[in-house]
């Protein structure tokens, strides 16, 4: 039997259309999670994601930012990668989403980073911008606890999926 795709389709401010057929997770109608198998070696500033990582996608219709979850096949964090969006469309086949550019990143050490504002569009409508700094303002507040939320359902869902063992 085929395992089960789910398409994420990611839209950018400049219109662009990026598609990823990933493994879903957890579907539900607010909500998604979905797995993805980095095949080779990547890096994200300093965070390296040796081949092999698991990266966990949390979607939410009604959150304004989605995470990555990027773990070991052992299931330790690596790190947690916010991206400031509009909230996501979900259904069964596909969780559709909008960047709106600016990210954060945590790592198991506690450090929080902000990146990519440099590359906010200078001409962009003012309260798009008041808002995408105050999601980002509030991501920064509570990334401690959202790491420990996210942790925590990532465990669980790997070891449900039967990827990290019970120990």
């Amino acid at each position: 039997m085929a395992e089960q795709t789910i398409l994420e389709v990611k839209e950018t401010l400049k219109g662009e259309r990026k598609e990823f057929p990933c493994t879903p997770c957890a579907v539900a109608e607010d909500e998604v999670v979905i797995l993805y198998k980095v095949p080779r070696e990547g890096r994200v500033e300093d965070v390296v994601l040796p081949a092999g990582t698991l990266s966990l996608g949390y979607f939410w219709a009604t959150r304004p930012y989605n995470a990555y979850h990027w773990v070991t096949p052992k299931g330790k964090t690596i790190g947690l990668y916010f991206n400031i969006s509009e909230g996501a469309d979900i259904t069964p086949q596909q969780v559709v989403w909008r960047d709106l550019v600016v990210d954060v990143l945590v790592t198991p050490d506690g450090r929080c980073r902000v990146l990519d504002e440099d590359e906010l569009p200078v001409e962009m409508d003012v309260s798009l911008r008041q808002r995408i700094n105050g999601i980002r303002e509030e991501l920064v507040r509570q990334h401690e606890t959202l790491l420990a939320e996210i942790e925590a359902r990532s465990v669980c869902l790997l070891r449900k999926l039967g990827l990290i063992g019970l120990s």
